[in-house]
C-alpha cells in the first residue's frame, strides 16, 4: 500500500471520530449547564481541554455558548471544528474512493452535505441536542459500515489505527473536562458529586447501561475506572490502545510482544503501563496528572506513526529500529525480501 494511501485512510478515520467526540464534548456540556445553572461556566474549561486556548482568544473575547459553540461546530478557520474535521474526511474518503468500500464513501458524503445543509436552515440554534446527537450517529453509522464492508487487509488496519488512538485521546478530554473542572485539585478527590452529571457523562459516550450492568451505584472511582482500564468495553481507554496495538502490529507484520519501530515501541510501552495500573493509583495521584501524562505520550505515538509511515522525507536510520521495512512493502513481502 502505497503512503498516500494509507496517510488518507488513516486521517478520514481520524478526522470522522474527532468530529464525534466534539459532538459529544459538546453536548455533556451543555447537558451539565441546562442540569445546574448555578454552577461556574463550563465553557472556557471545554476550550482549554481542547488545546486550543490562544486560538479561540484571538478570534472572540468571551468564552459564552454562543462563541464555543461557534468555533467547535462551524468555524471554518479552526482546523478543529465539526465542519473542518467533516470536510477533511471527506477530502481523505474522496481522494481513495478505489480503495475503501463505495458505501463508506457515499455514507460520509452524504453526512458531509446533511450537516451544511442543517447549519444553513439553523438546525444549530433551533434543536442543538438532536443536531449533535445526530453527529455521534451517522460517525458511529461510518464506522459500523467500515467494519461491515471493508476487508480486514492493510487498509482497515490503518483505518481502525487511526480511529483508536484517536478515540482513546478524546475519551481522556472528555473524562478531564468533567472531573478537572469539577474537581481542581487532588485534596477535593472526594467531595461528593452528582449522579446526574456523571450519569450524563457515561451516555455522551454511550456507556450508560454497559456501566450499569458492570456497577450497582455511581461512583467517582467506578466511573473512572470504566472508561480509563476496562478491557472489554470499546469506547475505555485501555480497550482503546489495545485495539490500536493489534492494528498497528498487524501492518508492520512484527508480533505483538515485539517491536519493529519506535510507534511499536512507545504504544507497547504505553500498553503494558496501563495494564499494571490500578485506579487507586490513578485517583491518588490526580485523574488530570494522569490525563496530562497520557496524553503526552499519546502525542509520541502519533508522532512515530507519521514518521514510520507518512513523513516522505528521507530520515538517519534511528538505533533503536529493528530491521524496518519500507513503508509500502506489505508484510507478506517484507518476509519475502527477509529470505530472499
Amino acid at each position: 500500500m502505497l503512503s498516500r494511501v494509507a496517510d488518507s485512510i488513516y486521517w478520514m478515520a481520524r478526522y470522522v471520530e474527532r468530529a464525534d467526540h466534539l459532538a459529544r464534548f459538546i453536548d455533556v456540556t451543555r447537558e451539565f449547564a441546562l442540569d445546574v445553572p448555578t454552577a461556574r461556566d463550563q465553557w472556557l474549561p471545554l476550550i482549554s481541554v481542547t488545546g486550543d486556548e490562544k486560538l479561540f482568544f484571538e478570534r472572540y473575547t468571551t468564552a459564552d455558548e454562543t462563541s464555543v459553540l461557534q468555533f467547535l461546530t462551524i468555524d471554518e478557520e479552526y482546523p478543529n471544528s465539526i465542519l473542518r474535521s467533516l470536510s477533511d474526511a471527506r477530502e481523505n474518503a474522496r481522494s481513495v474512493r478505489e480503495t475503501i468500500a463505495s458505501e463508506m464513501w457515499e455514507q460520509l458524503n452524504d453526512f458531509y452535505h446533511w450537516f451544511n445543509r442543517e447549519i444553513r436552515v439553523g438546525m444549530l440554534l433551533r434543536a442543538p441536542s438532536e443536531f449533535y446527537r445526530t453527529i455521534m450517529q451517522q460517525c458511529m453509522l461510518f464506522h459500523g459500515i467500515t467494519d461491515a464492508t471493508m476487508s480486514r487487509g492493510l487498509g482497515w488496519h490503518f483505518a481502525n489505527l487511526g480511529r483508536q488512538l484517536e478515540r482513546s485521546d478524546k475519551i481522556s478530554r472528555l473524562l478531564d473536562v468533567k472531573y478537572f473542572t469539577l474537581l481542581p485539585s487532588v485534596e477535593a478527590v472526594n467531595s461528593p458529586l452528582d449522579d446526574l452529571q456523571w450519569s450524563s457523562l457515561l451516555r455522551s459516550v454511550s456507556g450508560f447501561e454497559m456501566y450499569r450492568k458492570r456497577y450497582q451505584e455511581l461512583d467517582v472511582r467506578h466511573v473512572v475506572d470504566f472508561l480509563v482500564l476496562d478491557r472489554m468495553f470499546p469506547r475505555s481507554i485501555q480497550y482503546c490502545l489495545f485495539e490500536a496495538e493489534r492494528s498497528l502490529h498487524a501492518i508492520t507484520g512484527c508480533p505483538i510482544g515485539a517491536f519493529s519501530c519506535r510507534a511499536e515501541q512507545l504504544l507497547g510501552r504505553l500498553c503494558a503501563d496501563l495494564s499494571y495500573t490500578e485506579i487507586n493509583t490513578i485517583i491518588e495521584g490526580g485523574l488530570h496528572e494522569f490525563v496530562d501524562d497520557l496524553q503526552a505520550q499519546l502525542n509520541l505515538v502519533t508522532e512515530a506513526v507519521f514518521e514510520r509511515f507518512f513523513d516522505t522525507a528521507p530520515t538517519p536510520q534511528p538505533k533503536h529500529e529493528l530491521n524496518q521495512p519500507p513503508a509500502d512493502l506489505l508484510p507478506a513481502q517484507q518476509h519475502q525480501d527477509q529470505n530472499a
